[in-house]
């Protein structure tokens, strides 16, 4: 290196965000993820003795996985060429595995390659990393914020250990941001920034464990504080505030919390849950979900869950669907509240959601019999002396306007589908299905 170099190195380091700054160069400054790289655990064993196996490292942002990717390059005496799939191409990936290649034949020495947000990569560029993975011409390290399941290759992936990090807790948090204030060499030690515990508090609490955002936000509100008499630059809650503007919703609606979300949203509705459903319902406008999306999981779960206990929960969800779809946001919330409470509070019922795949089972492994003749329209002469129509009831010529008739095929006779629950309205409904069928039903199911 020259000292030009130094130098340039020296000043863009110093011109570098906090966050980056203060990026831990060891195991021992790490803060978190004690579950896969604590004393003794297997990954921080493998990479202290520079037998890194091709690993990915799925998690939030802001947890570590990058700084995770520069300690090894601190530690492992193997040659580190990092990337990002948001710069690069397949170009720069061919020139990595020659140079690596080169490295090991003629130096003995391994390459790691380190590819950050590695789902953005798709199917055919991550197919040009895949034999030198295989045949160990390079260790690969990605990061991902995507379940790799779903964003990595399934050969690329079956070569790697997933290892996966968990949000930052708050005390973690706060250890991080003491460190950045006491920092001398890299934070803002040589600043007299002063930082109470009230705004210390709500720094931790809206970064929602992502360091990156809680540093390079107590940075912004540092640099914009006007300096005290003795120098200090005082940080307030309020400034805390505007400086981090809104909290760091982990949400993605294309990623993992979208999928998660919605399952949370379901399953408390489903539950009978409606201080969970509002929260998981109000997690989602505020990451700005479609609105149309969350409507859409209200009809289905007003069908499929609520049913036949309360016919009338599909109306209401329907109706906040149009409603939102009139006065969009932010006061289509209120009609999803509605829904969301109504359906939550409901009682419960899949009878209806059960007979259809019933029926559709039986549909698709037993025979397509013709309909039964009395069943089908004479619409012609020919028809009527085909026998089409032949001993067909109309039910309202009837008393309590019902006849009972086989109206299944012959080879599903007495078949039952819908099973009323004892839930809600559809006590009603079965008794009434008695009151029409009473022992004939019975018989015909062989009961």
């Amino acid at each position: 290196m020259t000292l030009f170099d130094y130098h340039r190195d020296k000043k863009l380091q110093d011109q570098a965000p906090l966050a980056s700054r203060m990026r831990p160069r060891t195991f021992e400054e790490f803060v978190g993820q004690e579950h896969i790289i604590g004393p003794g655990r297997v990954l921080r064993r493998t990479i202290e003795s520079d037998q890194l196996p091709s690993i990915i490292l799925w998690g939030p942002p802001g947890t570590g996985k990058t700084t995770l990717a520069h300690v090894v390059a601190a530690t492992t005496q193997s040659h580190f060429s990092p990337i990002s799939a948001v710069t690069s191409g397949v170009r720069d990936l061919r020139q990595i595995a020659a140079d690596a290649r080169d490295r090991l034949g003629v130096e003995g020495r391994r390459t790691v390659l380190f590819i950050d947000e590695i789902h953005r990569f798709n199917k055919a560029q991550q197919d040009v990393i895949l034999p030198h993975v295989e045949d160990g011409t390079v260790v690969l390290i990605g990061a991902t914020t995507e379940n790799p399941s779903f964003e990595v290759i399934a050969p690329l992936l079956s070569r790697c250990r997933v290892f996966t990090l968990k949000p930052l807790t708050d005390e973690e948090i706060e250890e991080i941001v003491r460190r950045a204030l006491g920092d001398e060499a890299h934070g803002l030690g040589t600043h007299l920034v002063g930082l109470d515990d009230e705004a210390l508090t709500v720094l931790v609490t809206l970064a929602n464990g992502d360091a990156r955002v809680a540093l390079n936000a107590l940075e912004l509100a540092a640099s914009a504080a006007e300096p005290e008499a003795d120098g200090t630059r005082r940080v307030t809650s309020a400034a805390v505030e505007d400086a981090m503007q809104q909290r760091a919703l982990l949400y993605d609606r294309a990623g993992d919390q979208h999928y998660d979300t919605i399952s949370a949203f379901i399953k408390s509705m489903r539950g009978s849950d409606p201080d969970a459903a509002i929260y998981w319902l109000a997690r989602m406008i505020e990451a700005g979900e479609d609105p149309m999306f969350i409507a859409r999981r209200l009809v289905i779960l007003a069908a499929e869950d609520v049913g036949m206990a309360d016919p009338q929960a599909l109306g209401v969800a329907i109706a906040a669907q149009q409603a939102v779809h009139l006065v969009g946001m932010p006061e289509g919330r209120i009609p999803l509240a509605e829904a969301t409470v109504y359906l939550a509070t409901a009682p419960k019922s899949n009878s209806s959601y059960a007979a259809i795949d019933a029926a559709l089972s039986d549909v698709q492994k037993t025979r397509n019999d013709p309909v039964p003749m009395h069943l089908r329209n004479a619409v012609t002469g020919l028809m009527r002396g085909m026998g089409y129509g032949e001993g067909y009831k109309y039910s309202h010529d009837y008393d309590d306007h019902f006849a009972p008739m086989q109206n299944l095929p012959e080879a599903l006779k007495g078949r039952r589908y819908y099973t009323p629950s004892d839930q809600g309205y559809e006590p009603e409904v079965a008794e009434r299905l008695r009151r029409w069928w009473g022992e004939k039903r019975s018989d015909e199911s062989g009961e």
